[in-house]
C-alpha cells in the first residue's frame, strides 16, 4: 500500500547546485575623463544568453572618431575654455594666409622669370637661394635678440609675427613692379617671413601649455597640426581658384589680397583677445596689484585679458599721456657696476635697515626702480622683488618714505596677495620675464673693517 501519509513529508530545499544564478548587467562607456563620459552599450548576462544593446547612433559612432584626429583627447574636459574660440579664429587667419600665398608666390614667380624665354635656370636658382639665405640667418638673428622676450609677452609677439608675415606676403606681391630691385625686396620680404617663423612657434609652444589641463601638451600640439593642415589644403584651394579668376587682373589681385590682409588682421585681433592666460608677467602683475591695492580683491584672469595690452607699447601713445605705465618703472636685474655713487649711498642705507633678509635690494629714483637681484635668488624671489617694486612705484605718488611703508605693506598683505592670486587661478611660482642676467651678492660688515 501506498503510505498516505506521505503528503505530510517535510520537502527539502532546492540545492544551490539547481538555482538560476543572477543577471549580470554591464554599461560600457567610453571618454578620457570622468567628466566627459558616454554611454555606448548595455551588456546582460544571464545563464545560457548574453543580450547587447548599443546606445546612440552609428554615425555618433563616426562623428567621434573623426573628431578624435582634431581634438585633443578628453576634449572639452582636457583643456582651458579659451581653447576653441582661439583656434576657430586661428583656424581662420590660417586659411586666409594660405589664400594669400597663392597670390603672392605667382607674383614671386613671375618676378623671378618664370615662364619667360629670357630668364635662365641658374639665375632663378640663385635668387631663390639668396631668398632662402636670407631667410635663415634672419631667424638666428631674431632668436638672438629677442628670443628670450617671446615668452613673457606671447600675446604681442603673436600679432608682430603675423604682421611680419602680411608685410613679408606684401613684398612678395610688390616685386614684380621694381625689376631693378628685385633681389632686395625679395630678401626683405624673406627676411620678414623667417621673424614669423620663429615668434610664432615660440608662441605657440607658450600657448600649448597654457592650454594643457591633463598633461596633454604633446597632444593638443599634434591635433592643432591637424587643424592647420586642413586649412592648409583648403587655403591652397580657394589660393588656386583665386589665382585662376584674377589671372591678368592686377587690380582684382591686389583688392582680394588687401581685403584678406585685413580680414586675416582682424582675426589674429580676435584670437589673441580670446586668451585668458593665468601666467604672471609685468603688465599683468601691475593691473593685479593695482587692483588689489584699491579693492582688496584680485581680478580674473579674464578680466586681466580684457584690459592688458596686445599690441607693442608704442602703438598706443594716446594712453601714456599721464607718465609711463607702472611696470615700465620697473627696472629688474640692475647691473650694479653702473650705478652711480649716491645710488650706491642710497642702496647702502636701504639696505641695511629694510632689505636684510631680502635676496633683493631696491633703489628708487625719480619715480624709477631699479631691483638688484642676488645672484641665489629663486623664481619666487625674483616675483617677489618685481611686487616690492610695484608696490614703492605706487607708493611714491603719495609720499616720500617708500621704503618704510612699503616694507609694512608687504608684511602685511603680501602672502595674502599671493594666496588670492592662486585662489583665483593665476600661477604665482615666477615671474614671466626675460631672463635677468646681473645679479649680484653682498655682504654687510662694520664700517671699521675693511673688505677684502
Amino acid at each position: 500500500m501506498v503510505d498516505d501519509g506521505a503528503g505530510d513529508r517535510e520537502t527539502s530545499p532546492p540545492s544551490s547546485s539547481s538555482a538560476k544564478p543572477p543577471l549580470l548587467i554591464i554599461e560600457e562607456w567610453r571618454g578620457e575623463a570622468s567628466t566627459n563620459l558616454s554611454k555606448t552599450a548595455i551588456l546582460t548576462a544571464g545563464s545560457s544568453s548574453i543580450t547587447l544593446l548599443r546606445s546612440g547612433s552609428r554615425w555618433n559612432g563616426i562623428w567621434r572618431k573623426f573628431l578624435e584626429a582634431f581634438v585633443p583627447e578628453g576634449f572639452p574636459s582636457s583643456v582651458t575654455p579659451d581653447y576653441v574660440p582661439f583656434q576657430v579664429w586661428d583656424s581662420l587667419q590660417g586659411l586666409s594666409t594660405y589664400i594669400r600665398a597663392m597670390l603672392s608666390t605667382q607674383a614671386l614667380l613671375s618676378a623671378i622669370g618664370v615662364g619667360e624665354k629670357s630668364a635662365t635656370v641658374i639665375g632663378a636658382t640663385f635668387q631663390w637661394f639668396l631668398r632662402d639665405f636670407t631667410g635663415m640667418l634672419g631667424g638666428i638673428l631674431f632668436t638672438f635678440y629677442q628670443g628670450r622676450n617671446l615668452d613673457s609677452n606671447s600675446k604681442m609677439w603673436r600679432l608682430v609675427a603675423d604682421f611680419m608675415n602680411d608685410l613679408g606676403m606684401l613684398l612678395d606681391l610688390v616685386s614684380p613692379l621694381f625689376p631693378s630691385v628685385l633681389i632686395i625686396i625679395v630678401c626683405l620680404g624673406s627676411l620678414s617671413r623667417s621673424f614669423t617663423g620663429v615668434a610664432s612657434g615660440a608662441t605657440r609652444a607658450a600657448l600649448t601649455q597654457h592650454f594643457s589641463l591633463q598633461n596633454n601638451a604633446a597632444d593638443i600640439s599634434a591635433k592643432e597640426g591637424s587643424q592647420e593642415t586642413v586649412a592648409t589644403m583648403i587655403g591652397m584651394a580657394l589660393g588656386m581658384l583665386l589665382a585662376h579668376l584674377t589671372k591678368g587682373q592686377p587690380l582684382a589681385v591686389w583688392v582680394s589680397f588687401l581685403f584678406l590682409t585685413l580680414f586675416h588682421m582682424y582675426a589674429n585681433y580676435k584670437a589673441v583677445r580670446c586668451l585668458s592666460l593665468t601666467t604672471l608677467n609685468k603688465e599683468r602683475s601691475a593691473l593685479l596689484l593695482q587692483n588689489f591695492i584699491k579693492t582688496s580683491q584680485v581680478l580674473s584672469p579674464q578680466q586681466v585679458s580684457m584690459m592688458e595690452h596686445v599690441f607693442p607699447v608704442w602703438s598706443y601713445p594716446w594712453s601714456f599721456r599721464k607718465g609711463k605705465p607702472l611696470y615700465r618703472r620697473i627696472h629688474l636685474g640692475v647691473k650694479v657696476s653702473s650705478l652711480n655713487h649716491p645710488d650706491m649711498m642710497k642702496i647702502s642705507d636701504s639696505a641695511i635697515s629694510h632689505y636684510q633678509n631680502a635676496k633683493y635690494l631696491l633703489l628708487e629714483r625719480d619715480g624709477e626702480v631699479y631691483v638688484v637681484t642676488h645672484k641665489q635668488s629663486a623664481p619666487s624671489d625674483v616675483l617677489q622683488s618685481f611686487i616690492h617694486a610695484l608696490v614703492i612705484a605706487c607708493l611714491r605718488e603719495k609720499n616720500e618714505a617708500v621704503h618704510k611703508d612699503s616694507d609694512l605693506w608687504m608684511d602685511a598683505n603680501y602672502n595674502s596677495f599671493m594666496a588670492k592670486l592662486h585662489s583665483a587661478g593665476w600661477a604665482v611660482e615666477r615671474l614671466l620675464t626675460p631672463s635677468v642676467v646681473w645679479r649680484a651678492h653682498w655682504t654687510f660688515v662694520p664700517t671699521e673693517q675693511k673688505i677684502k
